[in-house]
């Protein structure tokens, strides 16, 4: 329903021109725009995810206008526009990280049982955040059931809480070295699953009940941090509510124009600027690549709304249908104003 029409009919958000005001209308019932939405720099277009926003930019077919002004003051890793020339190479110095240093990778390969796991009863202040990864060996006659066989969790600061090597439940049939670099001798004396498996849990939920997590606010509960946690904690038996999961294959912004997941090793060539999984994985460089990038995103300015969310009970009637005339009588602009996220944005963490 595209077309070069009234611009009263035209998407404030993303600039799609519709023919007609329902059009418009029924569009914005289902795009969910916000301000948490990837901008341009330039022009103001929202976009679904930084994949989009890259497209739009310096795409095959970006908007020229648009390229021109990024090709010279645009941050090709956050996608920010800056002020000068000289204010983007001063940015780029801090926005492109440094990999792990491999002197760590190697002291970490040799690491047997650091343990430093504490509930705190939630004398902290804030919710803390920790980093999760595992890497997982082959069992069953065919050698493709993963099994948790190495555990890293980090804090904010990159500093290792906790690792260790993991005893399966049964046999092991395939080490799968070339990118674990696990062997036999070191699952031999290794920590058994089940135990693992309590630990880790009681130290997320930080002596709150599970059932009782509802909200990363002003609980005691931890905020985990990942890369396809779902894998990781099902092969770890874990059970964490997603309300206190910010996993960086799912969030929205991170993901690919097809809403597929991106892997880790591209988003932090992408966004952070550096190689990692280079051969064997460390599930340490996993850690420390996941919290950048959520603290990245965590840090993402965007304006502050009353009920962020549409699933919010307070915006469930914002777009609905007994509402179409009135919706109808709006401005985009005013549209616009009302329509809200239909994902959590990591910048509330920071709220």
């Amino acid at each position: 329903m595209e077309c070069a029409g009234n611009p009263r009919n035209k998407c404030a958000a993303c600039y799609r021109q519709f023919n007609r005001m329902e059009h418009l209308v029924e569009h914005m019932r289902t795009s969910f725009h916000s301000v948490h939405e990837p901008t341009c720099g330039v022009c103001k277009k929202h976009c679904r995810s930084f994949e989009s926003l890259r497209e739009h930019l310096i795409g095959p077919l970006p908007k020229q206008e648009c390229r021109n002004v990024f090709n010279i003051r645009g941050c090709k890793f956050c996608l920010a526009i800056l002020d000068s020339p000289y204010a983007l190479r001063v940015h780029q110095d801090r926005c492109q990280l440094s990999g792990v240093n491999h002197g760590i990778s190697a002291y970490m390969a040799n690491l047997g049982l650091r343990d430093s796991l504490t509930i705190d009863n939630g004398y902290s202040r804030g919710p803390q955040v920790v980093a999760l990864a595992c890497k997982t060996v082959g069992g069953g006659s065919d050698r493709s059931l993963d099994l948790c066989a190495r555990v890293c969790i980090i804090d904010e600061n990159e500093n290792i809480i906790f690792h260790t090597y993991v005893k399966p439940p049964i046999p092991v049939t395939n080490y799968r070295y070339e990118t674990t670099g696990i062997r036999p001798e070191h699952l031999r004396d290794a920590m058994p699953l089940r135990q693992v498996q309590r630990k880790v849990q009681d130290f997320l939920c930080n002596g709150e009940p599970t059932w009782k997590i509802r909200s990363p606010k002003g609980g005691k509960a931890r905020i985990l941090v990942g890369h396809g946690l779902d894998h990781d904690l099902d092969k770890m038996q874990v059970e964490y509510p997603p309300i206190m999961i910010r996993d960086t294959a799912k969030y929205p912004p991170l993901m690919k124009t097809s809403k597929l997941s991106n892997s880790l090793k591209y988003l932090t060539q992408a966004y952070l600027g550096y190689d990692i999984q280079n051969g064997i994985q460390d599930p340490y460089e996993d850690c420390v690549a996941t919290m950048r990038l959520y603290v990245r995103m965590r840090r993402q300015v965007h304006r502050r709304q009353d009920y962020q969310l549409a699933s919010d009970p307070q915006n469930r009637n914002n777009f609905a249908s007994w509402r179409q005339n009135e919706l109808e009588r709006m401005s985009p602009e005013e549209m616009l104003a009302i329509s809200r996220s239909d994902y959590y944005c990591w910048c509330l963490d920071s709220a």
